[in-house]
């Protein structure tokens, strides 16, 4: 395991001046990603919010290759931020992975969980790569940018639902430009091999809500009802004809849920 070091992660701190609540939400944003895709849900949170970019994403540096590492950098982010009181998890895609590695590396650590959110994500059985992402991969991890944020724009919007905002394909898709090379195909190589079913668990007993777009394309609906099934307390919110970028497309009622747990 690559070692950790705390200041290569960018990370960002908020906290509403109106509320009294004693608990801290963690975001944790998907693959290609950066913590702005939580900016509107950050900002009508109550209480503490913690977010950060993953390794190779936004503006933190270092190799990002496995989600054990990252679930490393989650607890050192807690340990960091978060050293007493109360916490949320929310995470979008690989942000809810990386919540289920940290769950089978350091069960101990939800003792202090008071909520859980996974948002758009999937517990395993996610697709290989195709003999195209394989041979695209030997050129981009190469690369200390993916890059062609605007070329990439139109290719992106498969990736959400129905009368997206443009400004918010636009958004991902510089986000997924600004993502390294290394990162990009690392971690989408390590997606294919996680397994994490029996780590949910963990979650059985914590108050959980699984959210799923109907239109997803890159973690489908089957993926969310896995991990319903899976924890049968949990409440499972089904968004029609919404995509996989649900905390921009539906900001408004995901920060509600989260705020629900707090």
């Amino acid at each position: 395991m690559a070692p950790f070091v705390l200041d290569r992660l960018n990370v960002v701190t908020s906290e509403s001046e109106s509320s009294s609540s004693d608990v801290t939400a963690v975001l944790l944003h998907g693959w290609t990603m950066d913590l702005t895709t939580w900016d509107r849900v950050a900002a009508v949170l109550p209480g503490r919010v913690v977010r950060y970019d993953v390794r190779g994403h936004g503006l933190s540096t270092g190799r990002a290759s496995t989600l054990a590492e990252l679930a490393s950098d989650l607890e050192a982010v807690v340990d960091e931020y978060v050293p007493s009181g109360r916490i949320v998890l929310a995470g979008h895609s690989l942000g809810g992975m990386t919540i289920m590695a940290l769950a089978e590396q350091r069960p101990e650590l939800f003792s202090r969980v008071s909520g859980v959110a996974l948002v758009a994500t999937s517990c395993g059985n996610l697709p290989g790569l195709s003999g195209v992402e394989r041979l695209a991969g030997r050129w981009l991890v190469k690369r200390p940018k993916v890059g062609f944020g605007r070329l990439i724009t139109p290719g992106l919007r498969v990736t959400f639902g129905r009368r997206a905002r443009w400004a918010d394909v636009r958004a991902a898709a510089a986000m997924a430009g600004a993502t390294t090379g290394e990162a990009f195909v690392g971690l989408r190589e390590e997606l294919t091999r996680h397994q994490r079913r029996e780590a949910l668990a963990v979650l059985s007993a914590i108050p959980t809500v699984v959210m799923a777009g109907s239109w997803d394309v890159l973690t489908p609906l089957r993926h969310s009802r896995v991990i319903a099934e899976a924890l049968p307390s949990a409440e499972f919110v089904i968004y029609p004809k919404a995509g996989h970028m649900l905390p921009l497309e539906r900001s408004e009622d995901v920060a509600r849920r989260i705020a629900a747990l707090m």
